[in-house]
């Protein structure tokens, strides 16, 4: 029998890597999309066909983490075997400047669904994105499953509610339903305005004569960074265990926004201290200054381990971005 799994947030980078992975697994996909004025599809498009193509395994359905209604309506016509709720207003920074509406998504988000679930009356597993930005300021490093979280932004204030969420309803209504701590985990489809893609997208461009600057917030803010097609592939083994539980996703290295910089530039031989300036409107009013994973528990019980590693990640990201700029220098020079 055809396994049947829904998405929110499928059209951002981990959405697009969950489904491509989930087709070739043999699953019927339905992802949640916003309704806009504009298409935002572009990372799924290569996999989309027509809905009403007899092919089809991949269905979108408009509907929003902020009206209940439509959770509802969407788990009653779908109902899914699994639930990946991957959606969020997912950027940092910008969670202070929108700290309602980052809360009203990605915490309260997660509750219309659960309630959903129970409301339809079905039966679904559940995964829950949560982030290494829970541990914040944190209290012992590496960080694993244990570690008190110790939130530093709206965003992962909201990331906390939601996880305590899950573990209640779980434990509450017999619910299988997990959590994935991921720790940073980045790929060519990050979205531009995240700082690794900010990196990669400026370096190239500038090694091609596009720009001029790149303008950063904190390099000494360290992270721990993996591969995105890699921590999807844990998601869907957390969902494939005989029981439900949380788990830690991550390289179990850290680097800091700095060596980021540098290795990226280094590629494409240029000295970037040449080219990066600081602007504080990037930094944080309250920053997290380092984080770093422990996924044993991940390794022994899922038999999850990452395969790409912090210098292969950064160049298949600049290789990728030096094809964008040299696609758009060939437009700008066809122009003229």
């Amino acid at each position: 029998m055809t396994k049947r799994a829904l998405i929110t947030g499928i059209t951002g980078q981990d959405g697009s890597y969950l489904a491509e992975l989930l087709l070739e697994k043999g699953y019927e996909v339905h992802g949640i999309i916003r309704r806009s004025s504009s298409f935002n599809t572009q990372r799924i498009d290569h996999i989309y066909r027509d809905a009403h193509d007899p092919k089809s395994r991949l269905f979108l359905v408009h509907g929003d983490l902020s009206d209940s209604s439509s959770l509802n309506t969407i788990l009653r016509n779908v109902a899914p075997d699994e639930i990946y709720n991957l959606g969020a207003q997912s950027h940092v920074r910008v969670s202070f400047d929108t700290p309602e509406y980052t809360t009203d998504v990605t915490a309260l988000g997660t509750i219309r669904i659960l309630e959903a679930i129970r409301e339809v009356g079905i039966k679904p597993k559940f995964y829950q994105a949560s982030s290494s930005e829970m541990f914040g300021r944190v209290v012992e490093t590496p960080q694993s499953e244990t570690t008190p979280f110790h939130p530093r932004s709206p965003y992962a204030c909201a990331k906390v509610f939601a996880y305590f969420a899950t573990v209640n309803y779980r434990e509450a209504y017999d619910l299988f339903a997990c959590n994935g701590i991921l720790f940073n985990h980045e790929s060519e489809r990050r979205g531009e305005t995240f700082v690794t893609r900010k990196i990669t997208r400026a370096a190239t461009r500038i090694k091609l004569g596009l720009q001029d600057k790149l303008f950063l917030g904190n390099l000494d803010a360290k992270r721990d960074w993996g591969y995105a097609k890699d921590y999807v592939e844990a998601m869907w083994l957390m969902m494939q265990a005989e029981t439900s539980s949380d788990y830690v996703i991550a390289t179990g290295e850290t680097h800091s926004v700095r060596e980021f910089v540098a290795e990226a530039f280094g590629y494409l031989d240029m000295d970037w201290k040449e080219y990066v300036e600081l602007d504080p409107w990037y930094c944080r009013p309250s920053e997290v200054d380092l984080l770093l994973g422990n996924a044993t528990k991940a390794r022994k019980e899922l038999g999850w381990a990452p395969t790409v590693g912090f210098k292969q990640l950064v160049r298949l990201m600049v290789e990728h971005d030096l094809n964008l700029a040299k696609e758009e220098k060939q437009i700008l020079s066809l122009s003229k």
